[in-house]
């Protein structure tokens, strides 16, 4: 397999594609958010990207459930590993394309994981308690909370803490995948270019109508939690749509936590490679020719 990373707006979904383009490959999304169908602009789902050269390229893993629903590692672990089966069984090449750092180290891992299912005596008991506190109990099972979007809110945290309590009980019951050896591929641009293509694409999805698509989304039934819950460009743009901000806020606090999410991912990857992760870097204003190339030559 070869893995292409990298923090949003890097250009790895292309990069992907052309890759697949010349190996006789197929896409396999390493995205939290994309996942979820109605979800489009918001996540990034840029489609055009797998076209290469009028050839649909096939991706897997994107729109594959309804928003609203909460996926996990754990589901993503285990849809992961019937598309690379079904793929190589096909004699097709898998890579790996995303920017989630946890659903990629699942992969590449093997990490071993528990279906969690829900504690409801748990969550009654968890009813009402703040943020800190229940922050306060998750440190009681794990002192180091690497995840933090375990505690960017009470629902994550409550469930955070609900899948401790159930590892803690049940240690014994584990799903691990295969070990598969992947190249591994990095896609990145000097902060201040990232920055700048961050906040340029905003501005262009905005143009597109990623409002209307929150919306849409609203007037469909879901509910402003369960949108928040999601973050980043469903969070601001909900509460700009629920009158809690202005358009104004809501564009400058979302291009400044796009940048924050940028700057977190990149802190991801790093960690990989201090544990020993050997990943490839490839200038982002490298010509797209220049990285397929580059790839090719490191896949002889």
């Amino acid at each position: 397999m070869v893995t292409i990373l990298g923090p949003t707006a890097s250009g790895k979904t292309a990069v992907a594609a052309h890759l697949a383009s010349e190996i006789d490959g197929e896409v396999i999304s390493a995205d939290s958010r994309q996942v979820y169908r109605g979800m489009d602009l918001g996540t990034g789902k840029d489609y055009n990207d797998y076209v290469v050269n009028g050839v649909k390229i096939p991706f897997h893993l994107i729109d594959i459930v309804n928003a609203g629903t909460q996926y996990n590692v754990f589901e993503y672990q285990r849809d992961f590993l019937k598309v690379f089966d079904d793929i190589i069984n096909r004699g097709k090449f898998p890579v790996l394309c995303g920017g989630s750092g946890m659903y990629i180290e699942a992969v590449l891992k093997n990490y071993r994981l528990t279906q969690v299912p829900l504690n409801e005596p748990l969550r009654k008991s968890l009813e009402g308690k703040s943020l800190e506190e229940l922050t306060n109990i998750l440190k009681s099972y794990k002192t180091e909370l690497h995840n933090v979007t375990d505690i960017v809110n009470e629902k994550r945290a409550v469930r955070a803490i609900e899948i401790e309590a159930y590892y803690r009980d049940n240690s014994s019951l584990e799903q691990g995948i295969p070990e598969i050896k992947s190249l591994i591929i990095g896609v990145n641009y000097d902060v201040p270019t990232r920055r700048e293509r961050i906040t340029q694409r905003l501005k262009q999805r905005l143009d597109s109508g990623m409002v209307e698509e929150v919306k849409k989304l609203l007037d469909s039934g879901l509910t402003s939690e369960s949108l928040i819950y999601y973050g980043l460009e469903y969070k601001f743009i909900t509460l700009y749509l629920t009158s809690q901000i202005s358009g104004e806020e809501m564009f400058t606090k979302l291009n400044t936590a796009i940048h924050q999410f940028a700057k977190r991912q990149m802190t991801w990857f790093r960690r990989m490679e201090k544990q020993g992760t050997k990943i490839f870097w490839l200038d982002g204003q490298m010509s797209l020719e220049e990285k397929i190339n580059t790839i090719l030559s490191l896949m002889k």
